[in-house]
């Protein structure tokens, strides 16, 4: 479930930067890669993880389900929260250093 919720919004963030003509302004890009990234490494969790338990990985109860799932939905919100930092620093628009180096 990790491994979907990932993909699903590396798809979306994907789809939001090459439709969006502002797509270097907000670094769109750099979102795009965090949730790619993040994809790559559950889908190596999963190899790995089919690899030990075989037929046993897609007979899982409720609960592991929904915990996978909280963790894909932590994983989003903390992909989210990178971005939004990087945004922060790099500061596209100026709107920080406007504010900051108004003169008194």
């Amino acid at each position: 479930m990790t491994l979907l919720l990932t993909i699903i919004a590396a798809a979306i963030a994907t789809i939001v930067w090459y439709t969006n003509e502002q797509r270097d302004t907000y670094k769109l890009g750099t979102l795009s890669l965090i949730y790619w990234g993040a994809s790559l490494m559950w889908l190596m969790d999963f190899v790995f993880e089919y690899a030990e338990l075989k037929a046993e990985y897609f007979n899982q109860n409720i609960f592991d389900v929904l915990n996978d799932s909280l963790l894909g939905l932590a994983v989003i919100a903390l992909g989210l929260v990178a971005w939004l930092v990087i945004l922060l620093i790099k500061d596209p628009k100026g709107v920080f250093k406007k504010k900051f180096t108004k003169k008194q």
